[in-house]
């Protein structure tokens, strides 16, 4: 077949692809009772005007490699299907170009990447051997969020096709996800996120289980999130861009992106994109019209006064940034502004992604350094969380708001803020989270009975080293027995938390044979503490993995324990006193039999020696 007939085919197709796409992004009508007009209209700010230069980014309505979104005129997104069969008309004319499917959503779906490589290399280990930086892009892990999906295919179509940002690919290979949350992609309303200017139709947040994707990277339930795991672990990029929309809070910025900061387990990469990304970034977008900042600019410490300041974030690993903070893998969050029009979102979005290939290139020998430095780190304390420091001075930085007004609600009966739509930019305190406010000492390595092993398979998926024994072990370990539990009333993201007090015991545990020893002398050894550290706010069992441990399964009768009690009230004094002593202090102990009687019981030795003690241990 010839290239001049599969060309032709493929703008024929493409065509077919954009008149379906705008038939299906026309804007439905009002819906159906009980919801009137009035609740179905929200009321935003006053839009600012933007004309930025990265207009011109957008190609002419008869060019034949038009994307579904440029002929809406950026009004609307393609669906799942058109994606798919836009991007394989694509690849078919772009020999730079190969889809790969990295697994498969709960429903079923393909979760398709885009691997894009001038030397024609589709592997791994064929572009790993290139030697240029290798840059992984992922759209959509909140599918209402879709920016990037459209502008990565604008760009994937200049850097191959169209040849305007060919030199992008001579300097990096080019990873590109376009939907991550498949399901959610095509869960399509005209309701889905109310303070969201475009696109007209838009997807939903979560998964088609109603999981949150950008809370699953620690503790990894959805197969979705799995599948990127692998493909991270597999494909080992240099840098990871998570593309999302900002909720919240009116202000000029439209751009936004933020990292983890050298507080956290990755200081030499956290300088790195200090220091070289964020200038380099920044700058570009600028140049283009846009109005770039840093993604704290939500952050009010005053949530009804910007003027008061913001404060900085330190993501947990939760989320994109924190886990790429604790696996060393330099990652980049992009936070469009919400309340920005979705032409202006995915122009900014588009030169994003440019400039951060371009910055990756360009500085790809420091940036493998900073990589392997903190690969190569073994700090003596690991750092679980933070907290903003209150004796640290705060200091002051530019902030572009949007000025407000606040009026009395007899809506809510509080304070209700108007954005009256007037630019103001003022100097402000900024405060960082950066002060470690929960850390543990790295052991030699953990243990895992055998009876909870398969956490090795959740530990292995990460990539964390796991040691399974064949031979029963003994060993002089460190515990926690865990005190004051309390569990949350809700439930979030498929578990419900639970949070403890770790109190050490030193013991003499014995491990059966297929039990797993963790090592943490190895680049992901400060990921293994995060998951298995009962204190650390992403472990297994703060996600709700152990109650089991929390139950007492054994007790003891009333007949039995009343003539015991006396009888060690008699042989204790000191035991006396301190019984008189809690029935004064505690009236709730006083008045419950219950409660007294198991006082006493818990002071003998046929109380459960084990009820409580979180079962995986420290070597030290």
């Amino acid at each position: 077949m010839s290239r001049l007939f599969v060309l032709l085919l493929v703008a024929s197709c493409a065509s077919a692809v954009i008149a379906r796409s705008a038939r299906a992004q026309q804007k439905p009508a009002a819906p159906a009772a009980p919801y009137a007009a009035a609740a179905s209209e929200p009321i935003l700010p006053p839009l600012p005007a933007w004309n930025g230069k990265s207009r011109a980014l957008v190609v002419a309505k008869d060019d034949s490699w038009i994307t579904p979104a440029e002929a809406s005129d950026l009004r609307a997104t393609p669906s799942y299907d058109e994606t798919v069969a836009w991007l394989r008309r694509l690849a078919a004319a772009a020999p730079q170009l190969q889809l790969l499917s990295i697994g498969k959503s709960s429903d079923g779906r393909e979760i398709w990447m885009v691997i894009a490589s001038v030397e024609k290399e589709f592997t791994p280990e064929a572009l790993r051997k290139n030697g240029k930086p290798i840059v992984l892009a992922q759209a959509g892990i909140h599918a209402g969020e879709i920016d990037g999906k459209d502008a990565g295919l604008m760009l994937l179509r200049d850097m191959t096709l169209r040849g305007t940002k060919r030199e992008l690919l001579e300097g990096a290979n080019f990873l590109f996800v376009p939907i991550f949350n498949v399901d959610g992609h095509e869960r399509t309303s005209r309701f889905s996120r109310v303070n969201q200017r475009g696109p007209e139709v838009m997807g939903w947040r979560t998964t088609s289980r109603n999981l949150n994707l950008n809370r699953d990277y620690a503790k990894a339930d959805a197969p979705e999130m799995a599948a990127m795991i692998r493909a991270l672990e597999r494909w080992a990029p240099d840098l990871y861009l998570d593309l999302h929309v900002t909720d919240g809070a009116d202000y000029q910025y439209d751009i936004t992106f933020g990292f983890n900061g050298s507080g956290g387990h990755s200081p030499a990469i956290a300088g790195w994109l200090e220091k070289t990304f964020t200038p380099a970034v920044t700058s570009d977008l600028a140049s283009m019209g846009h109005i770039p900042g840093p993604t704290d600019v939500p952050n009010w410490i005053d949530e009804n006064d910007w003027s008061k300041g913001i404060k900085s974030w330190m993501s947990d690993p939760r989320f994109s940034t924190g886990y790429g903070d604790v696996r060393h893998l330099p990652t980049v969050l992009l936070e469009n502004h919400s309340l920005k029009p979705y032409d202006q979102r995915v122009l900014g979005t588009y030169v994003f992604l440019e400039s951060a290939l371009r910055t990756a290139a360009a500085s790809a020998a420091a940036l493998r350094q900073a990589i392997d430095s903190d690969r190569k780190r073994r700090s003596a304390t690991i750092p679980l969380s933070w907290d903003v420091d209150p004796k640290a001075p705060a200091e002051t930085i530019d902030y572009k708001g949007i000025e407000t007004r606040a009026v009395p609600s007899e809506i809510s009966g509080g304070v209700r803020l108007e954005y009256i739509g007037k630019p103001k930019t003022a100097r402000v305190p900024y405060r960082r989270q950066n002060r470690t406010a929960t850390s543990v000492t790295r052991p030699k390595a953990y243990w895992i009975p055998a009876a909870w092993s398969h956490l090795g398979d959740r530990l292995e998926l990460h990539g964390v080293r796991v040691e399974r024994i064949s031979e029963p072990r003994e060993l002089n370990a460190t515990m926690y027995r865990l005190e004051e539990v309390k569990i949350e009333q809700e439930a979030f993201e498929g578990h419900v938390r639970m949070k403890g007090n770790p109190v050490v015991e030193q013991r003499t545990e014995r491990f059966a044979a297929g039990s797993i020893r963790v090592p943490t002398d190895h680049a992901l050894g400060n990921l293994a503490a995060i998951l298995l550290e009962p204190a650390s706010p992403d472990s297994y069992f703060q996600w709700g993995a152990f109650p089991e441990v929390l139950q007492q399964t054994e007790y003891i009768e009333g007949y039995v324990m009343e003539p015991m009690a006396e009888r060690m009230l008699a042989a204790d004094p000191k035991l006396a006193e301190e019984f008189r002593a809690k029935l004064e202090q505690d009236e709730a102990f006083r008045g419950s039999p219950k409660e007294r009687l198991r006082w006493f019981y818990m002071k003998t030795p046929f109380v459960d020696e084990r009820w409580k003690l979180y079962p995986i241990a420290r070597e030290e």
